[in-house]
């Protein structure tokens, strides 16, 4: 129903307007007075908000529908938010009929609403429909959307959500002519990763630090000669991790939905496997540019994020993930926007030793061998190396090796054992009752808990610690690895084996002989 005290000339209806993954919700107002002939949009629009008024007329026109001849004014309130995006169309328009006396007012105010208008009343998908769906659900409003929207909206379950074709289809439907069905969930999508590890001639280490590195959420770095497998390595990364639960999988939709990323509403139970270029910029990384959009950081988040030639990216976009990796959150801010995305990803870093990369190689390594390699890896910071949990050599396969028929476990093992691991992980949590879901987000008096070490694996850990000068970070960092070794080999208490194993990963100085 209209508020009390409102003007009968004041037609209205909600929309959202978005701070990164937060809706704020916005009253679209709409007066029709006496004046001269004009159509104005005030409240702090964008441009393309602008250019709303001039869809809106084109597409009425389109169904024979004459504006008065009068003053028109639509406010967004709260007039001090920046409104962006084209999904005002449709409120504008739906506020806009409803002065005109051509919708109910009443249903119209009742509702919220985000489309975007073709000049013909064609109505385009809009980015932000699953939360816009989950704003709307908190607020008890019907949701009308795209057509195409709908199916990733309806995901939510909250509220009924509509999704229409066209401008008349909904005109239709809010006049109780040809009410439309409620939109129902797009399929799940779960695809077949068609990449495994038993291709992978050799390189069991490797394999079994990203088989660590995926049942716990560990961050690794490897270092090897070019055509090593670093890369190959890290695509299979996919194929051993679980899929996402329901929770996470909302999460990342989340995200994926304000990057405009989700496809005909599916969406995917497959964890994200970010690999951005290292010529990719800090706001494309962490986020930002126009409207402070989610980065890779985010768009990875409950996934993987590969960086691939790791001391090339930039180093102040190196830096910057030094604070993500740690708190699995991302602060963008800017003059116009401060916006918290999430960011809880597994980062596979990978690098050649040198710039020519033979430096293990005394036959190929350039002139300033071994030195070049310092320098090289230098350009990754020491408290950026201190976060990564697993750093190893990937050495080069032999040619002998690569002739040979394919040995090596599979990704279905592999994935067994890493979703029984994480398994063991949740159930552990969810007896203590904290919020962690891996072993990675242990920490001070929960990782304590977890992860005693009995006698002769804590005086080796001591030893460890004293020997290699390992920093507190570092130290925990060895207690969550071995947590997780444990974990993989169905142990309820870390041993001394657990621990040697987790040093074997942590203590290693990636430079030549």
């Amino acid at each position: 129903m209209l508020d009390s005290g409102r003007p009968d000339t004041v037609a209205i209806t909600h929309t959202l307007t978005f701070e990164g993954l937060e809706a704020r919700r916005v009253e679209v107002q709409c007066a029709v007075t006496a004046g001269l002939p004009s159509f104005a949009i005030v409240g702090l629009p964008d441009k393309a908000v602008s250019e709303a008024r001039e869809r809106v007329k084109a597409a009425l026109a389109t169904l024979a529908i004459a504006l008065p001849s009068k003053r028109i004014t639509v406010n967004l309130a709260p007039a001090d938010l920046p409104k962006e995006g084209s999904h005002f169309d449709l409120p504008i328009a739906m506020a806009l009929l409803s002065a005109i006396g051509i919708l109910p007012r009443e249903r119209v105010s009742e509702a919220m609403a985000l489309g975007e208008l073709t000049l013909d009343g064609r109505l385009n998908a809009i980015i932000g429909a699953l939360p816009a769906a989950l704003a709307a659900g908190e607020d008890g409003r019907d949701l009308f959307c795209p057509e195409a929207s709908g199916p990733e909206a309806a995901w939510v379950g909250a509220t009924p959500v509509y999704g229409a074709a066209d401008l008349a289809a909904l005109i239709a439907h809010l006049t109780d002519r040809t009410p439309l069905d409620p939109m129902q969930p797009g399929e799940v999508i779960i695809p077949r990763e068609a990449r495994d590890f038993s291709e992978v001639r050799g390189q069991e280490r490797a394999k079994r630090a990203l088989e660590i590195a995926a049942a716990g959420r560990h961050h690794c770095l490897m270092i090897g000669a070019p055509g090593s497998g670093k890369s190959m390595l890290s695509a299979r990364l996919a194929g051993i991790l679980p899929p996402l639960s329901a929770a996470e999988a909302l999460e990342t939709s989340m995200v994926h939905s304000l990057a405009g990323l989700l496809d005909e509403g599916g969406i995917s139970r497959a964890r994200p496997f970010r690999a951005p270029h290292h010529t990719a910029s800090m706001a494309a990384i962490i986020g930002g540019g126009r409207g402070a959009r989610p980065g890779e950081v985010s768009l990875a988040h409950n996934g993987v994020l590969f960086l691939d030639e790791f001391p090339e990216y930039q180093r102040a976009v190196l830096e910057t993930l030094r604070q993500p990796v740690e708190t699995g959150e991302v602060v963008v801010a800017r003059a116009n926007a401060h916006v918290t995305y999430p960011c809880r990803f597994l980062l596979i870093a990978a690098a050649n030793p040198c710039r020519c990369g033979h430096l293990y190689d005394a036959d190929r390594a350039c002139g300033r061998a071994p030195i070049c390699g310092e320098d090289y890896l230098g350009r990754i910071s020491g408290p950026l190396m201190d976060r990564f949990d697993l750093r190893l050599e990937v050495p080069p396969v032999s040619v002998a090796d690569l002739d040979n028929a394919p040995t090596g476990e599979g990704s279905e093992g592999i994935a067994a054992r890493v979703a029984a691991a994480r398994e063991i992980q949740l159930s552990r949590f969810a007896e203590l009752g904290v919020a962690a879901r891996v072993n990675a987000d242990a920490e001070g008096a929960l990782l304590d808990r977890i992860a005693a070490p009995d006698v002769p694996g804590r005086e080796m850990l001591l030893s460890a610690a004293d020997r290699f000068k390992l920093s507190a970070r570092g130290y925990h960092r060895v207690l969550r690895v071995a947590r997780t070794i444990a974990d993989l080999d169905g142990a309820t208490t870390i041993g001394r084996s657990h621990i040697g194993e987790a040093l074997s990963f942590r203590l290693i100085t990636p430079t030549a002989d």
